[in-house]
């Protein structure tokens, strides 16, 4: 089907409005409307994919996250100085890079600061960043600056380790990905909803995924069995107990499957004369107001029976710390087999590793997931080679200049003085000395009270240090397996600073 648009004109007397002359021959253009609405849904979809959605797999963030770690780091939020308002970032974060609400930009920075909801967090919060069953306080009241973490994210963006590129009006460059010293997407998880798609990503513990990274480098022929012997599987910063592992190695396998996690719990006496059942830990993302909530309805409803009393002590500190009160003459395993089929006390988990690889969305298993990574850090690492040995080579020569400048420096501040120009000055310093243009000109800029204090002792220690380091980067780069080695050493380094305990059991069905 197509319709007519037919061209504005100018109305007598007025400036004309429209398109302009000889733009739509015969004035009326015919537009198939189903190719029309096919082609702009598709850029559509693409924007909100690419540039909203869904993750990298290299650094495992959507662009809003990506925009917030990096306007913080360009802000010098650094972990070893102070806070600054939450509002503050979010205007910045809006204003050079990220067009689009405040609030979506305030809820991405709130996440990465929950511990509940990221496994390794990447924001360090200062102020009422909400809990499982409450939002966060207004933007205006909270605080925040870069974790440890966050800087092992943006670490060495700026030794041309990553492409950029310009932000929304062109006047700014943005980083496309972040070096990222460690698999995020499978450390800290991630969910959104695109057009026609959607991922959702369990969070992993980071010591055993740096673990099954390291195999894989040394492995690239590791089955799934061997990388799971690493990464048994989820690890939710809430804990709980994975139920069974078929739908684990499912979504290991395919990049699709679920599993239950059950809440922790313990049994013991609440009174002299009564049982209790008192729950230590959620599923993830299920707060214990829910959880209470649901109980007493039951429980009133009488659909479950046996129970006296709910009273929740959960508190920032102690974590999560509900007692369930039994009746006397109820036994509280069958209680508690109760509350887990008709409650939020057990819950589904589906994987859908849904992830942008080269711009493109991918269904990930973990193998994939864990390589695409292992292939980004090798691209850094050799960039960030190759840009060191670039620097020290340019300060080499700088030194080598020096050197022989210094030789003589009465003769060069004398060289220096006597000519009408720089060009004459750097000309003869080029002559006599046998200088390059890049060392006269380096020369000719110093000032002379700095060049006349110039140490031989120092400048031939320096220019020994960047010949070793040259030397170093060389060997590096040559060969492959001493960058995946290298690779592999910060991963080490990596884990060493940021691993903790596994959170989450793994159970049977």
């Amino acid at each position: 089907m197509a319709t007519k648009k037919t061209a504005t004109t100018a109305t007598k007397g007025k400036k004309p409005v429209g398109p302009k002359p000889g733009e739509y021959p015969g004035k009326i253009v015919d537009i198939d409307v189903s190719s029309e609405m096919s082609e702009s849904f598709l850029e559509y979809a693409y924007s909100v994919i690419y540039s909203r959605a869904l993750p990298d797999a290299r650094d495992g963030l959507k662009p809003v996250h990506r925009r917030i770690l990096h306007q913080m780091s360009d802000m010098g939020l650094r972990p070893e100085r102070g806070h600054v308002k939450s509002a503050r970032v979010v205007g910045e974060v809006m204003g050079k890079l990220h067009p689009h609400g405040d609030g979506a930009i305030y809820d991405a920075l709130v996440r990465m600061a929950q511990s509940f909801s990221m496994q390794v967090p990447l924001i360090d919060g200062h102020g009422n960043f909400g809990s499982l069953d409450s939002g966060p306080a207004a933007m205006r009241y909270t605080e925040a600056r870069l974790a440890q973490a966050a800087m092992a994210m943006v670490a060495e963006a700026d030794e041309d380790t990553v492409d950029f590129g310009p932000n929304y009006d062109g006047q700014l460059l943005e980083p496309l990905v972040l070096p990222a010293a460690y698999p995020n997407l499978l450390v800290n998880g991630g969910s959104g909803i695109a057009v026609g798609m959607a991922t959702n990503m369990a969070p992993h513990n980071l010591g055993e995924v740096i673990a099954a990274t390291k195999f894989l480098i040394e492995n690239p022929k590791a089955t799934l069995n061997q990388l799971m012997k690493h990464i048994p599987g989820p690890d939710f910063p809430t804990g709980g107990e994975l139920v069974g592992s078929e739908g684990v190695r499912e979504a290991y396998a395919t990049g699709k499957g679920s599993f239950k996690v059950r809440a922790s719990v313990e049994i013991s006496k609440v009174t002299s004369r009564k049982m209790g059942i008192t729950i230590r830990e959620l599923p993830f993302n299920i707060g214990p107001e829910k959880v209470v909530e649901r109980i007493a309805d039951l429980a009133k409803a009488k659909k479950i029976q046996g129970i006296s009393d709910i009273i929740d002590l959960t508190d920032g500190k102690t974590g999560t710390n509900v007692v369930i009160e039994l009746k006397n003459g109820f036994e509280p395993e069958a209680v508690l087999e109760q509350l887990f089929k008709l409650t939020p006390m057990e819950d589904a988990f589906a994987i859908n590793a849904v992830a942008l690889v080269n711009g493109r969305p991918q269904t990930l298993g973990l193998k994939e997931l864990l390589q695409v990574f292992i292939d980004h850090r090798i691209e850094v690492v050799r960039r960030r080679s190759e840009h060191r040995k670039a620097k020290a080579e340019g300060r080499l020569s700088m030194v080598d200049g020096l050197l022989k400048a210094i030789i003589d420096i009465d003769k060069v501040i004398k060289i220096i003085r006597g000519s009408d120009d720089a060009a004459a000055a750097k000309e003869k310093l080029m002559k006599d000395f046998k200088l390059n243009d890049e060392q006269s000109t380096y020369i000719l800029d110093m000032p002379l009270r700095r060049l006349t204090k110039m140490s031989k002792l120092e400048l031939e220690t320096e220019q020994k240090d960047l010949k070793a380091t040259i030397t170093a980067l060389n060997s590096l780069l040559k060969s492959e397996e001493n960058i995946k080695a290298q690779v592999a050493s910060e991963l080490t380094a990596a884990g060493k600073s940021f691993a903790t305990p596994r959170r989450t059991r793994i159970g049977t069905a």
